[in-house]
């Protein structure tokens, strides 16, 4: 009794709208005000708001902001712009470094502090729900860029059950592999790190063709890039070689932002460096619209992810 839960409609002016939504967030810190593009692609039609403001706003002049951005971003064949909500420039604005944090015993919570912006690619309701509660329940505020597939809404494989909501969990920035029929730690011999859901895609072919000697990772918040739970993983599965898989060209997503962080984890146990991209190659534009080839080009990737 006394809360609000406002939904209203806009104008299609992606550059006004984000800007209102900003000031709002500013002006009322205590209120979950998310702002969502039609689709992820939009949003460069508020670019301006996005590099002066949200992305640089506290550096520049202290201004704390909780404003949500959410993106649908999926590729399903739909075009260029209906595709990309072109993860890639977010990631390029993000302040955190990619060298691995001397201490390794931090709480998530420390380094969501130290950085300007979250980026998270959440790939199951749970971890939605839990991302979206402890953006609120942090004593500080920082904007939340949220890259979110539109097939997951209706895809059984992102639902979760009841329990995934209770009191004892929480938001996950690195989902770990929880296959039963996985092979024993020292056996996998590869592991896929990967997010959003593509995940989907890769787990239906490791369970067609039997391969269980792959694990599969979904890192779900980019920013702050889990450091600690992806090394806890590589010390578990010794003798794996690292993978990046991505449905983006690989001049987009997360390639060029993950690569150095996963090289870096891995020069941190004085392993070899060297991390496998599976994904599409470089293109000019966000996707390509023609079905045929999207197909062609998701199966070659799967295929390179597990090779």
């Amino acid at each position: 009794e006394g809360e609000n839960f406002i939904a209203s409609s806009s104008h299609l002016s992606e550059y006004g709208v984000l800007g209102f939504e900003y000031g709002y967030a500013t002006t009322l810190p205590n209120t979950l005000t998310l702002w969502e593009a039609q689709f992820g692609d939009f949003a460069n039609g508020a670019q301006i708001m996005i590099d002066q403001f949200i992305s640089s706003g506290e550096a520049k002049w202290n201004v704390k902001n909780g404003l949500v951005v959410l993106l649908p971003h999926g590729y399903d064949g739909n075009g260029p712009e209906h595709s990309s909500a072109r993860t890639e420039r977010f990631l390029l604005l993000c302040d955190q470094d990619d060298k691995v944090p001397e201490n390794l015993k931090y709480e998530y919570r420390d380094k969501l502090s130290e950085v300007n912006m979250q980026v998270a690619h959440p790939s199951t309701a749970a971890n939605y729900f839990h991302l979206l509660r402890t953006h609120m329940r942090m004593p500080f505020r920082k904007p939340l860029i949220v890259i979110a597939p539109k097939k997951l809404l209706r895809y059984k494989g992102a639902t979760s059950s009841i329990e995934d909501f209770d009191e004892t969990t929480r938001f996950q920035s690195l989902i770990e592999d929880s296959n039963p029929k996985l092979v024993a730690p020292e056996k996998v011999r590869k592991i896929i790190f990967c997010s959003g859901q593509v995940y989907f895609d890769l787990e239906a072919e490791r369970e067609a063709k039997g391969m269980h000697d792959v694990a599969i990772m979904r890192v779900e918040s980019l920013c702050p890039f889990p450091f600690k739970s992806i090394i806890e993983n590589m010390l578990t599965y010794k003798n794996a070689k690292i993978t990046w898989a991505q449905e983006e060209p690989k001049n987009a997503g997360s390639w060029t932002y993950t690569q150095p962080r996963l090289r870096n984890c891995l020069k941190h146990l004085k392993r070899d460096k060297s991390v496998q991209y599976a994904g599409r190659p470089i293109m000019a534009a966000a996707a390509g619209g023609y079905t045929k080839n999207h197909n062609q080009e998701l199966a070659d990737l799967i295929k390179d992810a597990f090779n």
